[in-house]
Formats: C-alpha cells, sequence, structure tokens
C-alpha cells in the first residue's frame, strides 16, 4: 500500500494543536486562583474540553487526514466520537489530579501517567475507528514508544500549565505542547502497518463518517473550542474574585 503524508495537512495539525495548549493554558490560569470549589472544577473542566478537544483530539484527526493513501478509507461515528470523550476525560481528569490542593510535584507523576495512557488510548482508539479494505498491526517496540512519549508530554504540560504566567512563557510553552503531542501521533502511526484484504467492512461505509465530512468536522469542533476558550478566559478576567 502507498502512503505518505499531506504536508500542508501535517503543518496544520501542528498549528491547531499550539493554538489549542495556548488557549488551554490561558484557562489553566484560572485554577490555582479559584476562589471556591465550584470555581475550580469549572475551570478545570473548560480546560480539560479545550486540551483534550482541540490540542490533542483535533490534532489527532487532522493528522489522520494527512495520511495519503490509495485506497478508501472511512471512519465509524462512535468510534471516532468515543476518542473524542476519552481524550477529554483523560485531560480532565490529570488536571484535576494536580490542580486540587497546591501543585507539587507528587501529583505530577500518577497524573502524567493517566493522562498519558488516555491520550495514547484515544490514539489507538481512532485507528480503531477506521474503516478500509486493510487490517492494522502495529510494531509493538515503536508503540511502546509512543506511549512513553504520551506519558513525557502529559508531564511536560502539566508542569508548564502550572509553572508558567506570562504570555511569552505560555507561547514557548504551547509550540512545546504542540511538539509533544504531535510527536506522540506521528510515532504512534508510524507504528502502524496495514495489510490490504481486498474485503470491505462487514458494513461497508453505511453510516460512517467520510474523510471530508471528519476533516470538516474537526475544524467546526477546532473552532467552536476554541471561541469558547476566548469567551471563558474573558469571562473569568471580568468577573470579580469575591467567595460565594
Amino acid at each position: 500500500m502507498l502512503d505518505q503524508y499531506n504536508p500542508m495537512l501535517v503543518t496544520l495539525s501542528y498549528v491547531i494543536s499550539v493554538l489549542g495548549s495556548f488557549a488551554s493554558l490561558q484557562l489553566i490560569t484560572a485554577i490555582p486562583e479559584a476562589v471556591t470549589g465550584v470555581d475550580r472544577r469549572r475551570a478545570i473542566l473548560f480546560a480539560g474540553l479545550v486540551m483534550g478537544g482541540a490540542a490533542i483530539w483535533s490534532m489527532h484527526f487532522i493528522g489522520m487526514l494527512a495520511l495519503e493513501t490509495d485506497m478508501p478509507m472511512a471512519y465509524d461515528i462512535l468510534g471516532t466520537l468515543g476518542s473524542v470523550v476519552v481524550a477529554v476525560a483523560a485531560c480532565t481528569l490529570g488536571l484535576a489530579i494536580v490542580g486540587t490542593g497546591e501543585f507539587n510535584a507528587d501529583k505530577l507523576l500518577p497524573a502524567a501517567v493517566f493522562m498519558g495512557f488516555g491520550v495514547a488510548g484515544m490514539h489507538y482508539a481512532g485507528m480503531a475507528a477506521m474503516l478500509m479494505p486493510a487490517e492494522i498491526s502495529y510494531n509493538l517496540n515503536i508503540l511502546i514508544i509512543s506511549v512513553l512519549i504520551a506519558v513525557v508530554a502529559a508531564g511536560a504540560a502539566l508542569w508548564m500549565a502550572f509553572q508558567t504566567r506570562g504570555h511569552w512563557q505560555k507561547t514557548g510553552s504551547a509550540l512545546v505542547m504542540g511538539l509533544a503531542v504531535c510527536g506522540m501521533h506521528y510515532t504512534g502511526m508510524a507504528a502502524a502497518s496495514y495489510e490490504m484484504t481486498g474485503e470491505m467492512p462487514p458494513a461497508g461505509f453505511a453510516g460512517a463518517l467520510s474523510k471530508e465530512y471528519l476533516g470538516i468536522s474537526c475544524g467546526v469542533i477546532a473552532v467552536a473550542v476554541l471561541a469558547l476558550a476566548v469567551w471563558v478566559g474573558r469571562w473569568y478576567r471580568q468577573r470579580p474574585l469575591v467567595p460565594a
């Protein structure tokens, strides 16, 4: 099977990840500044949604679309939706672990492991959602490396999220976070090999997302999540910090 990557979509996947990372960093600032438990939980939820939905999930599927092959391909809707739930849940719970109480290194390792495995799970769940006349197999060594990258990237992202305050610090951190997310994704893609079977999935592509619709969906979700991040960020900056 011939396959290659569209450089424009690869670049776009990195840009989306950087923008999502920067937006999530803006929202994470509100977590330690929260004056009530409700405020803290709300900030964690919004930040997890932006980090998981835009910085990671949208980047992942744009990266999937960047793979150009010589065979028909579509995506199972339930599997695709399930993968975004995994991404958002992993990021939200990782932020909840380190964002509850004072930030310290003791919380960082378990949060990074949980979040890293969750992000890796999202990646491979998304791969499993691919519908095509081929079977996917994985190089175990490269797969393990991709999971380790996800854990290290999660730890670095969580540390930077709670240690960066200035605009330029956040910009630099977002660039690094975007690179780490893309590194995990494309390493995971490199672990996969495809063997043509000549047989379509049992239900064919009925009820599946085509690559075109998936691309539109990724764009809409990324824009919606980033717009939400901007709105929530402004709301947090304008509201009075008075305990309820």
